[in-house]
């Protein structure tokens, strides 16, 4: 029997884990992904005309000293509105490294959002991810920029046939009021051998049919690249993983204009 004088503590401690899957999250790292939208509506939107910067990288995983150095290199810079992390915010889908990667993002200067990555979502990481961020497939309008953050990890989903959920992406991508430009957000990107290959091609049309679209971004690959792998020539780029010690910052005005930049850190 525990003594008496435990009994209190426990029953009122928040932060006990009897399981490394554990899904719950003390109250500070829950819903995260709408308190930094709530914060970045509160920003003031870019003056001087319609010019937006924003920070894309991917896959934070394990990276945690990384991760710090991340945090300093874009607190330095200029004029940027917020952070996108592309994934794999985890390695083994657990809360605690969730938590964790949150502890170094939260001392950015601006918001950071997340889309989930497949990683974010082996064991009992959905229940883990939904809990500390929220929504798997989400869309925001800043600056008018319409972002649609999109789960594209189809081998996680057994391949079902439904995930991507291009429906959903394609009632985003068609509203276009009040907007200039559109950019989708996901992880897997849809040539990969983890994007379920039934979806590939309505995928691509999504975004292909989609009228202001800016570009996609995609983690996953842990690596650099822009490429138009399909004849819509819509154009994708995949960020570097915290490992690497590089992000990009990209700078979009007018409807489809951009300057992506390589930073180091």
């Amino acid at each position: 029997m525990l003594p008496l004088l435990l009994l209190p503590a426990l029953a009122a401690c928040d932060l006990l884990e009897f399981s490394p899957n554990e899904t719950r999250a003390p109250a500070e790292y829950r819903d995260l992904t709408r308190k930094n939208l709530a914060r970045l509506q509160q920003q003031p939107v870019p003056t001087g005309g319609d010019t937006l910067r924003f920070v894309f990288t991917g896959d934070s995983q394990r990276f945690y000293e990384e991760a710090e150095d991340f945090v300093r290199s874009v607190n330095q810079q200029r004029g940027v509105a917020f952070v996108v992390v592309g994934g794999d915010i985890s390695d083994f889908g657990l809360g605690r490294e969730m938590r964790w990667v949150d502890d170094r993002l939260r001392q950015l200067r601006v918001p950071y959002l997340t889309v989930v990555g497949n990683h974010d979502l082996v064991a009992n990481g959905r229940g883990a991810y939904q809990q500390i961020y929220g929504p798997l497939n989400y869309s925001f309008t800043y600056a008018q920029t319409r972002f649609v953050l999109v789960d594209t990890n189809g081998r996680e989903h057994g391949f079902n046939g439904r995930v991507p959920d291009v429906p959903w992406l394609q009632q985003q991508l068609a509203d276009t009021a009040g907007i200039r430009r559109q950019v989708v957000v996901s992880h897997v990107p849809p040539n990969d051998l983890d994007f379920d290959p039934q979806l590939e091609v309505p995928y691509a049309h999504a975004l292909g049919d989609a009228p202001k679209l800016v570009f996609g971004l995609n983690g996953h690959r842990h690596d650099f690249r822009v490429e138009q792998p399909y004849e819509n020539r819509v154009t994708f780029i995949n960020s570097y993983s915290f490992e690497k010690r590089r992000y990009l910052l990209l700078t979009v005005w007018g409807e489809k204009a951009f300057k992506l930049d390589q930073i180091e850190f």
